[in-house]
């Protein structure tokens, strides 16, 4: 089993900034790739950011630029620095991790963006 557990969400005006963490327990062995991804008040979940093992990162075309996903594998969590943040990002925010091919999520981090 994997637990991931959020923290950093928060309110912040437009042009505000934010970073989520996203801390990993228990079976973290053959963790492959971890995302990130939000929810909007009724709208889908989204894909948001994408960390592989190797370090290579992909992101939204939405959010591109202005966040940025990192890891450190010592500490076992996970970091989305969101930047230049606008009302359309508000969201709840989930860290997600594959590993041998089953995915877990966390509970999510309220995020939201005033004008």
């Amino acid at each position: 089993q994997v637990q991931l557990v959020e923290s950093g969400g928060g309110s912040v005006q437009t042009g505000g900034s934010l970073r989520l963490s996203c801390v990993v327990s228990g079976s973290i062995f053959s963790i492959s790739n971890m995302r990130w991804y939000r929810q909007a008040p009724e709208k889908q979940r989204e894909f948001v950011a994408l960390i592989a093992s190797d370090g290579s990162t992909n992101y939204a075309d939405s959010v591109k630029g202005r966040f940025t996903i990192s890891r450190d594998n010592a500490k076992m969590t996970m970091y989305l620095q969101m930047t230049s943040l606008k009302p359309e990002d508000t969201a709840v925010y989930y860290c997600n991790a594959l590993r041998f091919s089953r995915e877990y999520w966390g509970q999510g981090t309220q995020v939201t963006v005033s004008s």
